[in-house]
């Protein structure tokens, strides 16, 4: 079995900064994309960040220059840097992971959520 853990969330003021982990652990043969979902009370999930297993990335365009996706592929870790943080940030970020396991291929995966409370 395949399970995500994240890391990294809390309470932060207006302009500060929040490192989420995610780390993918379990019987794993390939780790395909990686990325970053958020859910804000009331709205629907979207995506936050992604990147593939070449590292190529994407952001939606609220996040665009402010949030940073990064992965270590030896650790099974994706990353979520996020500085200059709005209170419309404020959500449960969910991390999501494309994998290749024996006798599968392509299981989207998905972490617990890590609250993201930005107010001062």
């Amino acid at each position: 079995q395949v399970q995500l853990v994240e890391s990294g969330g809390g309470l932060v003021q207006p302009g500060g900064s929040l490192r989420l982990s995610c780390a993918a652990s379990g019987i794993i043969l390939r780790i395909n994309h990686m990325g970053w979902y958020r859910q804000a009370p009331g709205k629907e999930r979207e995506l936050v960040a992604r990147i593939t297993s070449a590292t190529s990335t994407n952001y939606a365009d609220s996040v665009k220059g402010r949030f940073t996706i990064s992965r270590d592929n030896a650790k099974n870790t994706v990353y979520l840097q996020m500085n200059s943080l709005k209170p419309e940030d404020t959500a449960v970020y969910y991390c999501n992971a494309n994998v290749d396991k024996w006798g599968a291929a392509n299981l989207e995966v998905w972490g617990q959520g890590t609250l993201v409370t930005v107010s001062s």
